[in-house]
């Protein structure tokens, strides 16, 4: 394993056999500090089940004082060929994907992360009730790289 001397938070939770749309994944983290800048990703692990070419989630920030930030994020999960992205020999691929950018956690305490899939089939308003193929999902934050 390579040094990842700047993670500052890495969790993973498995999800059940199929990812229900009403199943939200959360993590509580409580920031080291109040006056450096972080980037956060959302991890996620999928097998050959996973039968689409991206992915839409809602990742949604709770603040401390209970200010809540949330955003639909769209991810690729294939390249144009329909081979998986993310790293892994195994059935199994690994996808680190941006969430944010340079955040600061400027309140003090505990914020709650959660993470819930927002996946629609082409031409179908209704979501994917159970999307199959996801099997852990995780939260990262990284001190950002100082190229010393």
């Amino acid at each position: 394993m390579s040094c990842d001397s700047n993670r500052v938070f890495d969790k993973y939770k498995s999800t059940p056999n199929k990812w229900h749309k009403d199943s939200i994944i959360s993590f509580k983290v409580s920031p080291p500090d109040s006056t450096n800048a972080y980037n956060l990703f959302v991890n996620l692990r999928n097998t050959s089940a996973y039968k689409y070419s991206n992915l839409f989630l809602i990742v949604e920030m709770v603040f401390p004082h209970g200010k809540t930030i949330k955003d639909t994020l769209e991810y690729k999960m294939t390249a144009p060929n329909g081979k998986f992205l993310g790293s892994g020999y195994t059935d199994v691929k690994e996808n680190k994907l941006w969430y944010k950018e340079q955040v600061i956690f400027k309140e003090a305490g505990e914020y709650i992360v959660n993470i819930q899939q927002a996946m629609r089939e082409n031409g179908k308003v209704n979501g994917v009730v159970e999307l199959e193929g996801i099997t852990d999902v995780g939260f990262r934050i990284e001190n950002i790289l100082n190229n010393n």
